[in-house]
């Protein structure tokens, strides 16, 4: 890793997640094996992902994001070689999105995996699953699992095409054995899911059963198949006459059971004359998956349903045999998922986790209020406020004010022009922006929004900015000057001598140069809090240098204002002393990032506020005359100016001390809104004892816990869903995730209000899902509806997400009726604790009128 000594940077996390429904797929997997020698291949693994998307490396923290990960189906006919190597312009460094910790990311495409296998028999497949996880700079999705199946056999017989058909000689069997090579390698690359047979079995359909119950002995019945790229499978509604033959669904006819209306299908499917059935007009299903449904009235439950499927598949050069897929429904008995008491209903190994009355009332909910707006925050007028603060600051500083009059002396003397004047004013006012704002530029372009990022959040970085602010600190308090080279000042001042524009350029730049001392740490600090995005260095510097340039620019086209002006003293050195201060206490916060980093345990809450404390105590004294500095005169009498700013400051103090007070609701401290993203997390204290959950409801769902603010919470739907009923409450059902900044942002600056928190607590079972929870299930499952493996607990509810609200993205917030009803138009991310308690009394008022 390489890091730049820099003064500059943070890429805040920005705008909010949109909460609209959309589901995410950024990455994409290509497989293909390679084979090295007689009996060893390359596996390999190649990800493509879209622009601004990042998947991890498997050498990640696992503190932090899922790592990628590879897990081999066991075998006696191979054996791996060493460890998944891994290739891509990858970066590392602490992730804002995880708490800042150190994360080793690739950020570009392709990003290719290998493993190498020595194999004993080719003609048995390689299988398996692979799992990552993808962020961009303001969300992750869950992790997902790909699985895989190689099949070596295929890449066998291409290397003896080719070697078969060299021994021929003749250039058209060459060119021909080529050909065929180039196919059969094609083929080698690896549908993802592909379950065909290594023996040379063509068995592009796979299928899969799933049962629902709809609630008086009546039951949906299933099928889905999952079609090869380039293969079609004929519809229930094809033609017979000279077409292919129909997809037919038989059952076993038996007392047990009726069937209800007509089997229904659905996917993706064309109609037209197809050339292999001489034109013959033919409906067929070009892209899994296809779902075919029946309903059943059961009339006897401990008989099994059973039957076939009739079916035959093409592509666009042949069609094979009709194939029969026998199936068995099993009615009567159901398997859980153990996560909690309530369980998860599985059929087998398969799920099916959608929820009719939720997708029926999450487009139309049960109220009318509670319409999600969902708003992105902008932070580039704050950003250039915040320069333009800054540059005011500098203004006062004593290496900055005194240039004023020498900056009047300069356009005045030799100038009778008055019009000529105000055009050199405002030249030198431009010359002042344009050379400042090109410093941003210069940031921004060289070094970029993502060098940036990782320099603001790592924590040597962080280490670095701390010592370098204390090092300004007490150059402000006077013990030493920082100045650049005096030849550097001096060549810009002669060739400001020399008049014309370019000489009003090089006084400006003179004056960035001999005023370093006052402005560099100003510039520094400002650069380091600004920018939630790329643009941030440039905004600021815009602030900071339109702050100088108006003053400067105003009193050169009327001098006589310089009148008006209070001449330079020692209050000028106390403004340094007072910044020195301020650099002193935000140098604490750069350590504190390292410190919650780097798991390094010095720096909780109790430590960072009570330094914060003591430095503005400090402070507070230096002002009212206590104690000064070397550069100070000494006070002969409090000045008005000073007791205002020190009574201030003592204000300030005083505030400080009230962020030990504790709140017995949340059985925290009472986080300080003014110490929003300076302070570490109130709950991260060493004083505090952890609260505690009432241990007769723990007892019964074993998911009931303490979430954010102490407030109780289950993580299992289906316990939270039970208790709702049994307390005839309405649900706050709350999509998350340990790695979601944004949900953070929700709860420790909306949820902590108490009009937001007594009602959660008071009012609404609270349910809090994530998405991102890694762990294992005890065994894998089948999401029926997403024809997708779930290994982990995380995976679970990610599936229930997508499968109810067509989503993958978090936060979401969803207000439901115990009966699984949708009360209001769900909210994603959006600052205001007034519209999330609206968000929360929509709801409310909607269950109580509803009830």
């Amino acid at each position: 890793m390489r890091f730049k000594f820099l003064l500059w940077i943070l890429l805040l996390l920005g705008p909010g997640l949109h909460a609209q429904g959309q589901i995410y797929e950024p990455v994409t997997w290509e497989m293909t094996s390679k084979q090295v020698s007689a009996n060893e291949y390359d596996l390999v693994f190649t990800a493509i992902m879209e622009d601004g998307w990042t998947i991890y490396s498997q050498f990640t923290d696992d503190n932090g994001p899922v790592p990628t990960y590879f897990e081999f189906e066991t075998g006696t006919h191979f054996t791996l070689k060493g460890q998944v190597s891994e290739k891509g312009k990858k970066k590392e460094g602490p992730d804002p999105l995880f708490d800042n910790v150190v994360v080793i990311k690739y950020v570009k495409s392709p990003v290719v995996f290998t493993q190498r296998v020595q194999v004993s028999d080719a003609s048995q497949p390689i299988a398996g699953y692979l799992e990552f996880m993808t962020c961009d700079n303001e969300r992750c999705l869950p992790p997902t699992s790909v699985d895989f199946s190689f099949d070596l056999a295929k890449a066998e017989k291409a290397n003896e095409t080719v070697a078969a058909s060299t021994e021929k000689a003749p250039e058209e069997k060459v060119a021909e054995a080529e050909k065929a090579t180039k196919e059969e390698t094609e083929e080698t690359n690896v549908v993802l899911d592909d379950m065909s047979e290594p023996s040379g079995i063509l068995q592009p359909v796979q299928w899969s059963f799933a049962k629902k119950e709809l609630g008086e002995n009546l039951y949906e019945l299933s099928f889905t198949a999952q079609i090869d790229e380039g293969w079609t499978l004929p519809s229930l509604h094809t033609s017979m006459d000279d077409g292919p033959l129909p997809t037919t669904v038989y059952f076993d006819e038996g007392p047990h059971f009726e069937l209800v209306g007509e089997m229904t299908e659905e996917g993706k499917k064309k109609e037209g004359p197809d050339p292999l059935f001489n034109n013959a007009i033919v409906i067929k299903f070009v892209k899994g998956p296809v779902v075919f449904k029946q309903q059943v009235k059961v009339l006897d439950p401990n008989t099994p349903i059973t039957g076939e499927i009739e079916f035959t598949c093409c592509d666009h050069e042949k069609c094979l045999t009709p194939q029969l897929e026998a199936f068995s429904f099993q009615l009567n008995g159901t398997s859980t998922v153990a996560i909690g008491n309530a369980g998860i209903p599985v059929d087998g190994n398969t799920i099916d986790q959608t929820i009719e009355t939720i997708r029926a009332t999450y487009t139309t909910p049960v109220g009318d209020c509670g319409v999600e707006d969902v708003a992105r925050g902008n932070s580039l007028p704050w950003t250039f406020l915040l320069g333009f603060l800054g540059g005011l600051v500098a203004l006062l500083t004593p290496c900055v004010f005194p240039m004023i009059p020498l900056t009047v002396s300069f356009f005045t003397k030799g100038n009778e022009d008055r019009s000529k004047g105000i055009r050199d004013a405002l030249i030198y006012g431009l010359s002042i922006i344009v050379i400042y704002v090109a410093i941003g530029l210069i940031i921004t372009g060289v070094f970029g929004a993502t060098a940036l990022n990782q320099l603001s959040t790592n924590w040597i970085a962080n280490t670095l900015f701390f010592l370098i602010f204390v090092f300004f600190a007490f150059s402000f308090f006077g013990y030493y000057e920082i100045t650049l080279p005096s030849s550097w000042a001096n060549k810009s001042n002669s060739l400001a001598n020399k008049g014309g524009y370019l000489g009003i350029f090089f006084m400006a730049f003179t004056l960035a140069l001999v005023s370093f001392s006052c402005t560099g740490p100003i510039i520094g600090s400002a650069l380091v809090q600004s920018a939630t995005n790329s643009l941030g260095p440039f905004v600021v510097m815009l602030g900071f240098s339109s702050a100088l340039a108006i003053p400067f620019t105003l009193f050169a086209a009327f001098p006589s204002w310089l009148n008006s002006l209070p001449r330079s003293g020692s209050w000028m050195n106390s403004v340094k002393v007072v910044l020195g201060f301020l650099e002193l206490a935000l140098a604490l916060k750069f350590l504190s990032v390292a410190d919650m980093t780097m798991h390094w345990n010095i720096l909780p809450y109790e430590v960072f506020m009570g330094l914060w404390v003591v430095i503005f105590a400090a402070m507070t004294a230096y002002l009212f005359g206590l104690f000064r500095f070397p550069h100070d005169s000494p006070m002969k009498k409090l000045s008005p100016t000073r007791g205002f700013f020190a009574v201030g400051s003592l204000a300030l103090t005083i505030y400080l001390v009230t962020g030990f007070f504790t709140n017995e609701l949340t059985q925290s401290y009472n986080s300080l809104k003014l110490m929003s993203g300076l302070a570490p997390p109130s709950q991260y204290n060493v004083l505090l004892p952890e609260p505690e959950v009432d241990p007769s409801i723990k007892a019964k769902y074993p998911s009931f816990t303490k979430c954010a603010n102490n407030l109780d919470c289950f993580k299992d739907y289906y316990e939270g869903v039970a208790y709702a009923k049994e307390q005839n409450k309405p649900i706050l059902l709350d999509f998350t995730g340990y790695g979601c900044v944004n949900c953070r942002k929700t709860e420790e600056h909306i949820w902590i209000a108490d009009k937001v928190r007594n009602n959660i607590q008071e009012n609404y079972v609270l349910i809090s899902l994530y998405v991102d929870d890694r762990k294992k299930l005890e065994e894998e499952i089948f999401s029926q509806p997403r024809n997708t493996k779930l290994r982990r607990v995380g995976d679970l509810w990610a599936d229930f997400q997508i499968v109810n609200f067509e989503q993958n993205s978090q936060p979401l917030y969803v207000m439901m009726s115990p009966d699984e009803k949708v009360l209001a138009a769900p909210r994603g991310y959006k600052e205001g604790i007034d519209d999330y308690a609206d968000f929360l009394n929509c709801g409310l008022s909607t269950y109580q009128s509803s009830k």
